[in-house]
């Protein structure tokens, strides 16, 4: 009797739990068989690791083989796991070599000839492996979105015989190299395209500087969908971190991730006929969604009021905590979801340049006005109505005005910065018990926003939200205490409680 042990990892949403790959080889009629919760795709691995392994050149063996996939109660689906099978069954059996795979985590899905395939979702994997101090083994194919990990040992193999060859004393498996070219990508849009519109140009950049979601209302063609687009070319790049974080997000949702756009902050605009599960993410096997895709960026949904009010209210657990808990009867999941939410909107059914010249019936506004609820606007700190451009502005060439969004951008660094030494994250994550000190008040401003507070009826978040802004609004201006200048901008970017008020 022989008995193996390897290491791979699974995937269990955003998280990669550490797998035990148990093989053992006993006398007794030839068999094979796999445990610890396998799912389909996994239990076909032993008709691939069969074939992989002949085509190899070496004997499979004919006797009883149990392959334990611990811990137990943990289900596994997808084909990462032939690569370890395959290799415990060869060490099981001593044909080849495996002392030097103890710290060393193995993945790869085998083609019947023995050779290695790429896998999705390998780089939640990765980074748990780096957090863990061990050195893996990947498919060629993974190669690319594996290089853009430093820190990290990583050999990589084309075939089952070619690591089964550096084993038994061979030529070693080549390490990728660790250091790619992390070029930006060079943006193709600009703010000072966007002609007029100052007053959404500030809350624009106001916005980019704390982090605060932003409503935008407003007839068609006065640049709503152009101002939303060119958020991420005011918002500085990733740190390495961030980074990292987004790209396992779409590793899972087997989106290439690029050295070019590895540090550019991510940007999803779904249609207004997106499903909640879409949105939020969901599935049998839980996957991430749009929200999640948009983790450490921006989302942008156009004609907010046209979504399925129960799509959109799915963003109601993510814009106060930055995650989504999705549970289903087969698996749970968590997953990142640290979004600005930049949403437009017209003003009625209509597209009216105004409430007030509205042709629309009242009973139209207020089936319209109802597809929002009231706690999900709450939520959105910035809100502010566009004004239909006049004539003069669209013909003049040149809007002397206008800052292009690299100088834009600076400001904004600079505002990341003060709010990142000052607290360690931007305004809008800000908990309620930092506001007492992070946001103190004079007795002049303390006055001016308990006045608006009670003539607006706002409710505590609301408050809490404008508290956050003026704080971003002083950051910009590069001063430590807010001033009441910065509270009545504050409270001008409060649109909705004033319709209500």
């Amino acid at each position: 009797m022989s008995l193996t042990q390897l290491k791979t990892r699974a995937q269990l949403g955003i998280n990669a739990p550490e797998i035990r790959v148990e093989v053992h080889i006993s006398n007794g009629l030839p068999s094979f068989t796999v445990v610890g919760l396998p799912e389909t795709v996994v239990r076909e691995a032993r008709d691939r690791v069969r074939s992989a392994i002949i085509n190899s050149g070496f004997e499979f063996p004919a006797r009883r083989i149990t392959v334990n996939l611990a811990p137990a109660d943990l289900p596994k689906e997808g084909g990462r796991y032939d690569l370890p099978i395959a290799l415990g069954i060869l060490g099981a059996s001593e044909q080849i070599q495996i002392a030097g795979l103890k710290r060393v985590a193995c993945f790869g899905e085998l083609a019947l000839s023995g050779a290695c395939c790429r896998i999705e979702g390998l780089l939640p994997a990765l980074i748990e492996c780096k957090k863990a101090g061990e050195s893996t083994i990947i498919p060629q194919q993974n190669s690319s979105e594996a290089s853009l990990i430093s820190g990290l040992s990583i050999q990589i193999a084309s075939s089952l015989a070619e690591i089964c060859r550096s084993l038994n004393g061979g030529k070693p498996l080549p390490l990728l190299d660790p250091s790619p070219v992390r070029e930006v990508q060079k943006q193709s849009l600009d703010l000072a395209e966007v002609k007029g519109q100052y007053q959404a140009k500030r809350a624009l950049e106001i916005a980019a500087a704390g982090g605060h979601h932003m409503l935008m209302l407003g007839p068609p063609g006065t640049g709503k969908s152009m101002l939303a687009r060119r958020l991420a070319t005011i918002l500085p790049l990733m740190s390495e971190e961030e980074a990292m974080s987004s790209a396992a997000i779409r590793s899972l949702c087997q989106q290439t991730v690029s050295p070019q756009n590895w540090f550019v902050r991510p940007y999803q605009s779904p249609h207004h006929t997106v499903s909640g599960i879409a949105l939020a993410g969901g599935g049998r096997h839980p996957k991430p969604g749009e929200i999640s895709l948009a983790h450490n960026g921006v989302l942008f949904l156009d004609e907010l009021a046209e979504f399925d009010r129960r799509s959109i209210e799915v963003l109601r657990e993510p814009l106060e905590t930055g995650r989504i808990h999705i549970s289903r009867a087969s698996a749970k999941a968590e997953f990142p979801a640290q979004f600005q939410l930049i949403a437009a909107m017209n003003p009625c059914p209509g597209g009216c340049d105004s409430i007030k010249a509205c042709d629309c019936s009242s009973e139209q506004l207020n089936r319209y006005r109802n597809k929002l609820s009231a706690p999900l606007l709450d939520r959105i700190d910035i809100q502010i109505e566009l004004a239909r451009l006049e004539h003069w502005q669209l013909i003049n060439g040149k809007d002397e005005l206008s800052e292009p969004s690299k100088k834009v951008r600076a400001r904004v660094q600079q505002a990341h910065e003060i709010q990142l030494a000052r607290q360690g994250c931007l305004n809008a994550q800000l908990g309620n018990l930092d506001l007492v000190e992070i946001c103190h008040l004079g007795k002049t401003e303390e006055k001016a926003l308990l006045g608006a507070f009670d003539k607006l009826r706002m409710s505590a978040r609301s408050y809490h939200k404008l508290l956050k802004l003026a704080r971003t609004i002083a950051d910009l201006s590069k001063v430590g205490a807010i001033a009441a200048s910065h509270v009545a901008e504050a409270i001008s970017y409060r649109r909705q409680d004033r319709r209500r008020a």
